[in-house]
């Protein structure tokens, strides 16, 4: 629960790893209760900013349907942005 407050704290100023470490608390309900909606959000802003460990989770809940509908080309395009950095 703390962990979560500090990181929401630095994600709040624009800090993409803090964005991406409360998508993997709320992706794992570490601190929270498990949130793939929550989660997906949390690390579509870090992904937009470039997160390579953001943009490889979405990869990875566009491939599961985990908080949004399963979309395999949309997983793709993910894990090809997070590969190319």
């Amino acid at each position: 629960a703390a962990a979560m407050e500090w990181f929401k704290k630095a994600a709040a100023q624009g800090h993409a790893g803090a964005q991406c470490n409360v998508g993997v608390l709320y992706n794992n309900g570490w601190g929270v209760a498990e949130d793939y909606a929550a989660a997906m959000q949390w690390y579509s802003r870090a992904g937009e900013q470039g997160d390579a460990d953001a943009q490889y989770a979405l990869g990875i809940l566009y491939d599961n349907g985990e908080g949004v509908p399963k979309n395999c080309a949309t997983a793709m395009a993910w894990y090809k942005k997070a590969a190319e950095q």
